[in-house]
Formats: structure tokens, C-alpha cells, sequence
């Protein structure tokens, strides 16, 4: 019997080598495979989806470059392979089969890659890259073995920076969390500060607390070591969510202390404590702290029942029992993966290589240097801007102006971008006003009028800021062609509507502020810059074309 069943085998193995299709145990033909056109059509996927990616990828490497909330970005394509490979294992175990599951994530992968390139979004395309890499393991090795591999293939999102605007929400939030605790700090050990918005007075120093110092840089790379460690080292998923969550208050009360410690020093040996050496010093040290602090928690919550992962889950376990089923049978064979890679990546290239390709137009316009210094009763004043707040607005055309007249002055604020492109795009001013001490105290959508070619309002932001005793009303909404727009994000899928459509991606910025005076009400101030928005939108089309 056991000569028959090696004989079967013989047969079997004979037969699979010499190129004739086998079939499973349920009668259907396993097609035979072709390694060198796999081989082949893997290695063109991966030569364009180089090509495809470079320009994204090559700004995630320069932000774990050059950010530091970032900096173990480097590492974390190399946590996920070694994960994978201790669990080798359990995925053969589980089953490789392909599936045309794969191709869901992958198409919504490389949707998001064309949409992110027309809309000047790196996030998008980085999060692109990272649902396509999903979908192609799916497709290969099938569902069961994915699962094996979901929290190594999770994990990589820990390398992929928070898009723009809602890294710099989150920053300005902690900016002014790290401020509070820091005051705090200092007087309860009877140091005497104030705070206004970001800024600790300590009499004759003042201490802001910049973006760099918010605890961003803290908190990221916490919380993507406290996952590995959860994932490591944690059995139940309570105790998991329990640790994880943990890392966000700590980083956040951390950062505040070391900033309160910063002010006791420089309240005590003058403002080189907050500089150099001893401020570098001072963030490490208290990163090592958190780490101790997690390791004690991860501690106390293996002493709650059995707290480490059971042999079975560990990612070097052998599995406890393999499945076997002879040969495992997909959905699809390799050369249609193959094909269907190689369609879909090609018409995303091609779809995107428009959106960054040279044409992108732009009508004639003119230049804001003849914008009208006399507007609504008020005689305006040109200012010239910075070089360095040039240098990182990168617009192509601006006006600064204070305008003067009744009930206060007026600031005048309008840039012009010809071409959007990623790194390249309109800067909200919600995410620059929290700085040099202003904090955001509301904010909210109100309805202009002076749309006169509509003849309806249009909707703007409005922004109350306030540091210490001043306030300052502000105003500002997007023109993208001839819309007038409130919102961040719906700027963005205008323009990808308009380059497109119409190859276009020209817009701009407007914004006025307005300084709520001593004595005035703030509807006051809102009445004086409504006034001036409706006199500045109808003057906008001949200097932001339509």
C-alpha cells in the first residue's frame, strides 16, 4: 500500500514537472504555470511601479530625513518583513491561492494615486502605495494567508507621515496642551508665568512653544513602539487597546513637563537652559522616561492573568497544526494577475503623468502691484513680505497691504499660485495662524456678500484670535477659477476636476484680518472686514482669472 501511495506521488510530481495540468481533489484543473513570464511580468509591475511612485516615495524618505516625527520611518519596512518572516510558517499553513480580492484594494489604491496627483496631495499617494502593496499580496497569496499577515501589513502605515493640514491641527492643539501643563508645572513649584496663547512669560524671558516643541515628535514614534510592543509582548486585545491608548496621554503630560522644566531653568540659569546641548538633552531624557514608564505598564498588565502572547500567536511560532490540501488552488492564474497588474498600473501612470506633466495653463491675468490702493473709504499701503515666509508660501504673485480708514485698520492678504502642484499649493491660514502666541478661540463659516456677477453671498471662514487681551477677526476663502470656496478639502477636489477637465490648476488665497480695537465690539470688527471682503471679491477676477 505504502508503494502504491509513493508511486501515486512519482506520478504526480512526474506529471507537474513535464508541464500537464494536474487537478485538485474537487476535479478542476490547475493551470500550469509559466515562472519566467511570472518572473518577468513581476519585475515590469515593479520597475513601474517604481517609476510610478519615485517622486512620492522619494518626499516620504526626505520627510524621515529632515522631520523627526518621522525618523523611524526607516525602520518600519523592516520591522514588517522580519515579522512576515517569523510568521512564514502559519502564512504556508493557512494557504497561498490567489484571489481577485486583491484587485479591490489595488484599484482603490491606484484611484487614490491618480486623485492624489491632480489634487497635490503626497499623503494620498502614500496611501495609495500602501493599499496597493495590500492588494498584491492579497491577490498572491490569498485571504486566509493575508490574515496572518495583517498586523505586519497594518504596521507600515506607521510610516506614512499625517497629511499637511491635519499634522498641523493636531500640532497647534498640543502646542497649546504642552503650554497649559508647562504653566502649570512652573506654578506649582512657584515659579511666577503667564501664558498667552503659546507664549510662557517668565518676566524678562518669554518661552514659545514652537512647533517642534508640541510633543509631536514624542507622540508618532510612541505610538508606533507601543504597537509593536503590544503586538509583541500582549495577549488580549483589551490589554493591547489599554497600552496603546496609554502612549497618547503620557507623551502629551511628558512634553509638558519637560517644557515646565525648561522654564524653571531658564528661569534659573538665564535663556542657554532652552538652547543647544541641554534642550536636545532634555527632550531624550524624558523619551527614555516614557519608554520606562510603558515597560512598567506592559509589566503591571502581564501580571493581570496570563499578559504575554500564547506560543500559538507569537510571530516565530510554528503553527499547531498545517493545513493540507496538496496544492492550492486560486480564483486566478498568475499570468492574469500578471496582466491585470500591468493594465491597471499603466493606465494609472499614464492618468497621472498628465496631471505632472508640462501644459498645465494659465490665462493672462495682472499683477497684484496694480491692485487698488483706495478701496471701500480706506487708503491701503503696500508691505513687503519676508523673504523667508516667501521662501515657504512659494507663491507666484502676493498682496500685503494695510488698508486704513474708519473703525481700525484693515490687513490685506491674496496669493497667487499659477500652477498647484504637490509641495507647491495654497497654505490654509488655519494652519499658520496658531503661532507667535495666537490661539484660535472659534471658528466658523459665514456668508459674505459682493458676489455681484451671482448676485448671492459667498460663504468665507471666519476665525476669531486672541492673545492675552487682543483679539483679531479674520477672514479668508479660497478662489479656485471662478468658485469661491471655505473649505481645505473641497479646494482639492476642485482641482482635480480642473486639471482634468480644463488642465488647469491656478487659484488662490484671500485673506483680511481685522484687529478688534480697545473699546469695539467684535461685531464690530466683523462688520468693518465684511465690508471690505465685499469690496475687495468683485476687483479679484482680473488678478486670479475665472
Amino acid at each position: 500500500m505504502g508503494q502504491r501511495h509513493e508511486m501515486e506521488l512519482s506520478g504526480a510530481t512526474a506529471m507537474q514537472t513535464s508541464g500537464v495540468a494536474l487537478s485538485d481533489v474537487s476535479g478542476r484543473e490547475i493551470p500550469r504555470q509559466r515562472p519566467l513570464l511570472l518572473w518577468g511580468a513581476a519585475a515590469l509591475i515593479l520597475v513601474l511601479f517604481g517609476v510610478a511612485y519615485a517622486e512620492s516615495l522619494k518626499y516620504l524618505v526626505t520627510q524621515w530625513m529632515e522631520d523627526d516625527n518621522y525618523s523611524h520611518g526607516f525602520f518600519v519596512p523592516v520591522i514588517t518583513a522580519t515579522l512576515i518572516w517569523w510568521r512564514r510558517e502559519r502564512i504556508a499553513a493557512a494557504g497561498i491561492a490567489s484571489s481577485w480580492w486583491g484587485l479591490l484594494p489595488a484599484a482603490l489604491g491606484l484611484a487614490l494615486y491618480v486623485f492624489g496627483g491632480f489634487s497635490t496631495m503626497y499623503s494620498l499617494q502614500q496611501l495609495s502605495l500602501w493599499l496597493v502593496i495590500v492588494g498584491l499580496v492579497l491577490a498572491v497569496t490569498g485571504p486566509r494567508a493575508t490574515r496572518e499577515m495583517a498586523f505586519p501589513l497594518g504596521y507600515l502605515l506607521t510610516m506614512i507621515p499625517l497629511p499637511q493640514m491635519l499634522q498641523t491641527n493636531v500640532s497647534s492643539s498640543l502646542q497649546l496642551m504642552s503650554s497649559s501643563l508647562g504653566i502649570g508645572v512652573l506654578q506649582a513649584i512657584g515659579v511666577t508665568a503667564f501664558r498667552e496663547g503659546n507664549v510662557i512669560d517668565l518676566g524678562p524671558i518669554q518661552l514659545q512653544v514652537v512647533e517642534a516643541c508640541s510633543g509631536l515628535r514624542y507622540l508618532i514614534p510612541l505610538i508606533a513602539l507601543t504597537l509593536l510592543s503590544a503586538y509583541l509582548f500582549q495577549k488580549r486585545l483589551w490589554k493591547r487597546v489599554v497600552l496603546v491608548a496609554s502612549a497618547i496621554p503620557l507623551a502629551v503630560l511628558l512634553n509638558g513637563l519637560r517644557i515646565g522644566l525648561i522654564g524653571v531653568l531658564v528661569d534659573r540659569f538665564g535663556q542657554g537652559a532652552a538652547e543647544g546641548f541641554m534642550h536636545l538633552f532634555e527632550g531624550w531624557l524624558l523619551f527614555v522616561l516614557s519608554l520606562a514608564i510603558l515597560s512598567a505598564e506592559m509589566w503591571l498588565l502581564g501580571k493581570i492573568g496570563d499578559g504575554s502572547a500564547p506560543d500559538s500567536d507569537r510571530p516565530g511560532a510554528r503553527p499547531a497544526a498545517a493545513v493540507s490540501s496538496g496544492h492550492a488552488v486560486g480564483l486566478m492564474s498568475g499570468p492574469a494577475v500578471a496582466c491585470i497588474g500591468l493594465l491597471a498600473v499603466t493606465m494609472a501612470m499614464s492618468i497621472s503623468f498628465r496631471a505632472d506633466g508640462q501644459g498645465h495653463t494659465a490665462p493672462s491675468r495682472q499683477k497684484f502691484v496694480d491692485f487698488p490702493m483706495q478701496l471701500a473709504g480706506r487708503q491701503g499701503e503696500s508691505v513687503v513680505m519676508e523673504r523667508m515666509y516667501v521662501d515657504v508660501l512659494r507663491f507666484d504673485d502676493y498682496l500685503l497691504a494695510n488698508y486704513q480708514g474708519a473703525g481700525g485698520p484693515i490687513n490685506v492678504y491674496a496669493a497667487y499660485y499659477r500652477s498647484q502642484e504637490k509641495g507647491w499649493a495654497v497654505h490654509s491660514p488655519k494652519a499658520c495662524i496658531p503661532g507667535d502666541g495666537w490661539e484660535i478661540t472659534s471658528l466658523n463659516e459665514v456668508a459674505v456678500p459682493g458676489d455681484v456677477k451671482a448676485g448671492i453671498p459667498f460663504r468665507a471662514n471666519r476665525v476669531l484670535i486672541q492673545k492675552g487681551g487682543q483679539k483679531q477677526v479674520v477672514l479668508y476663502w479660497f478662489k479656485q477659477r471662478h468658485r469661491l470656496v471655505a473649505s481645505e478639502y473641497l479646494v482639492k477636489f476642485f482641482l482635480f476636476v480642473d486639471a482634468l477637465t480644463m488642465k488647469r490648476t491656478d487659484g488662490a488665497l484671500v485673506r483680511l484680518v481685522a484687529p478688534v480695537q480697545p473699546g469695539e465690539s467684535e461685531g464690530a470688527a466683523d462688520q468693518r472686514v465684511l465690508q471690505m471682503a465685499a469690496a475687495v471679491q468683485p476687483l479679484l477676477p482680473a488678478y486670479v482669472p475665472d
